[in-house]
């Protein structure tokens, strides 16, 4: 089973982010990059389920500048089997990844595609509905605990909604 991962470059946590002179947007320059944390998750979750034996081949994608090969080689060091760049200049926005991370899938042919919760540096949470969307794949948001059972063709996700653990499956 083939396992996307979409991983996306933002300015590093720990880093202060300071408000262009122009109010136009955040000063990137000279600043510490690296891969969003929750899409880290989504890289862990998925070298997990191949050291299970669920996953074959781990691939991750990156949508952006050339500079985000850094974050890919960081998804490559944390068990990703390839990497893929879709380099573009233009300022991307979740419907726009969505659409390019539908032309990488339709490629690639992967049995499951997993993306973190959502991005540090905009919180937006809907590239994941989106693509889902224009797939016509089922999805499992804000999950803490994914399992594949490749055999039975069905998928369980687990998460905890408020102080209440929950659980629900699909097949896929």
């Amino acid at each position: 089973m083939k396992i996307l991962v979409s991983v996306k470059r933002v300015v590093d946590y720990n880093v202060k982010v300071r408000v262009k002179p122009d109010g136009s947007g955040v000063d990137t320059a000279n600043v510490k990059m690296s891969m969003n944390p929750f899409d880290e998750i989504a890289v862990e979750e998925a070298v997990r389920l191949k050291e299970k034996g669920v996953a074959t081949e781990i691939v991750a994608v990156s949508c952006g500048l050339a500079a985000s090969q850094e974050t890919l080689r960081t998804a490559l060091a944390l068990g990703a089997d390839r990497a893929i760049l879709v380099e573009t200049d233009a300022d991307l926005q979740p419907l726009a990844v969505a659409k390019l991370l539908q032309a990488v899938a339709g490629k690639e042919q992967p049995q499951v595609i997993i993306l973190g919760k959502q991005a540090i540096d905009d919180d937006s949470n809907q590239t994941g509905q989106m693509l889902a969307a224009l797939l016509g794949w089922p999805q499992a948001t804000s999950a803490s605990k994914v399992g594949l059972a490749d055999a039975r063709r069905r998928s369980s996700a687990r998460w905890t909604a408020g102080s209440r653990p929950s659980s629900r499956r699909c097949r896929w």
